[in-house]
């Protein structure tokens, strides 16, 4: 059998959940970008090279609950994350959404936050269908580095 080691998802797959809400803690180490009322940040724990996950200022766990002006810049700012990942990455497709609360799926149920994942042919490839293990062929640093100068 074949090993492939990722020492640093221990900590997500050993927590219970976090002790605070990653995204009002807003620590800066990984915002690609902030605007008015969103930022933009990479997700620690990518399901593809360049996932980016946008979230509100403000913390609501629900799109209603949300300011209309909020939703409009979220999306506006999913455009640009696009954008920015076809410079970079020359993906031929996105996944883009919100999972809104616990059972559909949201890690942080109580703060809204928009995925913004780029895809390309094969990606999901035998080790996601067959032993349920994503490769990952960038560490974080270097996705980060090239999404800052993106934005």
């Amino acid at each position: 059998m074949d090993h492939l080691w990722s020492p640093w998802r221990y900590r997500y797959v050993s927590e219970k959940g976090p002790k605070e809400c990653i995204f009002c803690a807003q620590k800066s180490d990984h915002i690609v970008h902030r605007a008015e009322k969103n930022f933009v940040l990479l997700n620690l724990y990518p399901y593809t090279s360049g996932h980016l996950m946008i979230a509100p200022y403000a913390h609501v766990p629900t799109l209603s609950e949300c300011e209309p002006s909020a939703l409009q810049e979220m999306m506006m700012l999913a455009q640009r994350a696009e954008a920015a990942l076809r410079k970079v990455y020359s993906p031929s497709g996105f996944n883009m959404g919100l999972n809104i609360g616990s059972s559909a799926g949201a890690g942080i149920a109580g703060h809204i936050h928009m995925h913004v994942l780029p895809r390309w042919p094969g990606d999901g490839s035998f080790m996601t269908t067959v032993a349920e293990t994503r490769v990952i062929p960038e560490d974080l640093e270097t996705t980060y580095a090239k999404l800052l100068e993106a934005f």
